[in-house]
């Protein structure tokens, strides 16, 4: 099965989608009321979209293609008002964060027939076991030789990404200890982590052709990479967010990878690591580990120099690098909420951490969390 061409699309245009909690307002467990939700979100004329998953307890939203952060948060905000309504119409609420705080399902049995031969099978049934939600940026390239040099290269930062929006240090009303519950998870899954390292389109076609006569992959949906090509709309996709507990935070996250894709377009800072071999996937990996385990105080080796330093310090470094690609695609707002997000603690997992030990009742801090995603403060 051959890939689709690669699509024309505006360089370093945007897109978001969102993968949200679905909570009844008894107690604030899951509630598996998607197809209610979406019935009552029928309405044209919204800048952008609402779709179901493989669970019946999220919902996810789409914004258009945007040119930059203030296009993308204006998207964000009339989507999230118009899901709110929606959710009192039919009396639940809707938050944000990678795991649900104490849910604990069962796993779902699998029904009749044959089993999953293939991961397009597989998939959505290992979605309906995991109640895992986040974030997808999608980030618009040229071409595709383009796109997959970009993609090398936004692997330096996915555990800058990962520890800033890192919002899931529960899971079953356990604290696991990690920052980021969902990315350890999914690590378990098949066809995850870091894409092959190819910098040309042919290389990508070849490798992918190979995976494809094996029959466990049929199209790029049956893998779950950090950075993916999407050349159905010309773009690359970022997929190693939690869902944050605010759509501010998420437009911000997103102007923060359109940025570093500027940076590293125009000035390309780290073209060694472009090199086969230069970017060692020990290093990727450790990396990627320490930042799901804790969050923005984890220790980051330096690909290219092998240097450690606190990961929290790197993504300073990274906000002043950005400055004036920031100030290119009028993005100041977004690095200056970064900045401050820091500066109070660093992430939603923390938020959640010090609302678990104010309040010690894990339902009332899923309440809050919905009310923060509204857009009120609890």
């Amino acid at each position: 099965m051959s890939l689709p061409a690669f699509a024309e699309c505006r360089p370093f245009a945007l897109g978001i989608e969102l993968e949200l909690q679905i909570v009844n307002r008894h107690d604030y467990d899951l509630a598996p009321q998607a197809p209610d939700l979406l019935r009552a979100l029928q309405r044209s004329a919204l800048p952008g979209r609402f779709a179901g998953r493989s669970t019946r307890f999220s919902v996810e939203l789409a914004t258009e293609i945007c040119s930059g952060h203030a296009e993308a948060l204006a998207h964000l905000r009339e989507l999230r008002d118009a899901l709110c309504q929606a959710a009192d119409r039919i009396d639940v609420g809707i938050c944000g964060g990678g795991t649900h705080l104490f849910n604990a399902r069962p796993a779902v049995p699998r029904g009749p027939g044959p089993p999953p031969r293939t991961l397009a099978q597989l998939w959505p049934e290992l979605g309906r076991q995991s109640a895992l939600f986040g974030q997808h940026v999608h980030i618009g390239c040229p071409g595709p030789d383009q796109a997959l040099v970009l993609m090398q290269g936004l692997g330096r930062f996915v555990p800058h990404l990962i520890a800033l929006a890192a919002s899931s240090p529960y899971e079953g009303g356990v604290n696991g200890g990690f920052d980021s519950l969902r990315q350890r998870t999914l690590s378990a899954f098949p066809l995850v982590g870091r894409a092959p390292f190819v910098l040309r389109w042919s290389e990508f076609e070849a490798d992918f052709d190979r995976k494809a006569l094996t029959g466990v992959v049929e199209g790029l949906d049956d893998v779950h990479w950090d950075l993916c090509p999407q050349p159905a709309t010309g773009a690359i996709e970022l997929r190693v967010l939690d869902a944050p507990l605010t759509v501010e935070k998420a437009a911000a996250l997103a102007a923060y990878v359109q940025c570093l894709a500027r940076w590293l377009r125009i000035e390309r800072p780290f073209d060694k690591l472009l090199e086969p071999g230069a970017f060692d996937d020990v290093v990727y990996v450790f990396n990627r580990f320490q930042a799901c385990r804790l969050g923005l105080d984890a220790t980051f080796v330096d690909p290219s120099t092998h240097e450690r330093r606190t990961l929290r310090d790197d993504v300073k470094a990274s906000f002043d690098a950005l400055e004036l690609h920031a100030m290119e695609l009028r993005a100041e707002d977004a690095i200056r909420f970064l900045r401050f997000e820091l500066a109070e603690g660093g992430n939603d997992a923390a938020w959640i951490r010090n609302g678990v030990a104010r309040e010690g009742l894990l339902a009332e801090v899923v309440r809050q969390q919905c009310v923060r995603f509204e857009g009120g403060v609890p």
